[in-house]
């Protein structure tokens, strides 16, 4: 049995998340609506002797991209000897693409079986896009209509559009900053669904290394662009830290969002932060959706993704491949 690390991308917009469900009463195990569920099965194509069972390393929700999440898992091939890392990724994007997934592997690399893609994860980094509609682009007040405003339909399901007249990306940033280090995140924690004493046991305090809110750019063709740009300012909201609660992120950019709005105060935001609990959440505050949220990189320490080969050294493996770097 062999051990890989599979590094992916996808657009989150028609599958259930990257988990795969189990429907226990009908017996089935396949899940062709998730991540997970349709790697697994792209795997099969490679005939191994156990079954694929995808280790994952950070859960994202319906809707949620991932400019890079990783997964791990374990392959027997029925000669014994390891797959070819490159027939993996060969095999899964060929398989993706027949079947229409928005889903690319972008490499995949035999890592030694003490690896775990979630455990030994070191920091997340998350990515979320917004795009504020500029105040002199505001008409009259038909246009200030959801769904009558400018919105280019290459950004459709890929950014959050805020239209309120008085977002403030000052507030918005100096707001998000307060966020950074530890904080019992309990208030910006969701419980999952069937699970209501998940908030008793699971613990809540998290450490966020970093959160920076810089300009964007529209992902826009140059048929939209001018007008794109004339109606929006994009942000890139960049949150980094080992690991983050359910539904975490979109929380706290929510609140974030509520405050540059003026929906709430700073006071607010300190209670929620200080006094951790469901009942500091503020009703008018809005989880932000899911369509504007990336996992853009998982990373982790290159000693613990260094396979040696058994009877040799670190030394010996590494002097081997440097010979068959070109």
């Amino acid at each position: 049995m062999n051990r890989y690390l599979i590094n992916l991308s996808y657009i989150g917009t028609r599958f259930r998340g990257i988990q795969r469900k189990i429907d226990k009463t009908a017996g089935q195990f396949k899940d062709p609506h998730t991540v997970q569920g349709v790697i697994e099965e792209a795997l099969l194509r490679l005939r191994p002797v156990n079954e694929p069972t995808l280790k994952l390393s950070s859960r994202t929700d319906t809707g949620v991209h991932a400019l890079h999440n990783t997964v791990h898992v374990d392959l027997q091939r029925p000669n014994g000897k390891p797959y070819d890392e490159d027939r993996i990724t060969q095999t899964i994007n060929r398989a993706c693409e027949r079947d229409g997934h928005a889903l690319r592997i972008i490499s995949t690399i035999r890592v030694p079986d003490t690896f775990h893609a979630r455990l030994s994860a070191k920091s997340r980094t998350y990515l979320y896009r917004l795009a504020v509609l500029k105040a002199g682009a505001l008409g009259g007040h038909g246009d200030q209509h959801p769904h009558l405003r400018f919105i280019p339909i290459e950004e459709q399901d890929r950014c959050y559009f805020i239209g309120h007249p008085q977002f403030s990306i000052d507030t918005f940033s100096r707001i998000a900053r307060m966020f950074e280090g530890k904080h019992d995140f309990r208030t910006f924690m969701a419980v999952a669904r069937g699970n209501p004493r998940q908030l008793e046991a699971m613990h809540s305090v998290r450490s966020i290394e970093s959160i920076s809110v810089s300009r964007g750019c529209a992902m826009t063709c140059g048929h939209n662009r001018e007008q794109t740009e004339r109606y929006y300012d994009y942000w890139d909201v960049h949150i980094c830290g080992r690991s983050f609660l359910y539904r975490q992120v979109r929380r706290m950019v929510g609140a974030w969002v509520a405050a540059a709005e003026g929906r709430i105060t700073e006071r607010d935001i300190y209670r929620m932060l200080t006094v951790p609990s469901q009942a500091s959440w503020c009703s008018n505050v809005f989880v932000a959706p899911a369509f504007g949220l990336y996992l853009c990189r998982v990373e982790y320490d290159p000693n613990d993704l260094l396979f040696i080969p058994e009877g040799e050294t670190v030394h010996q493996h590494e002097l081997s491949r440097a010979v068959a770097e070109p």
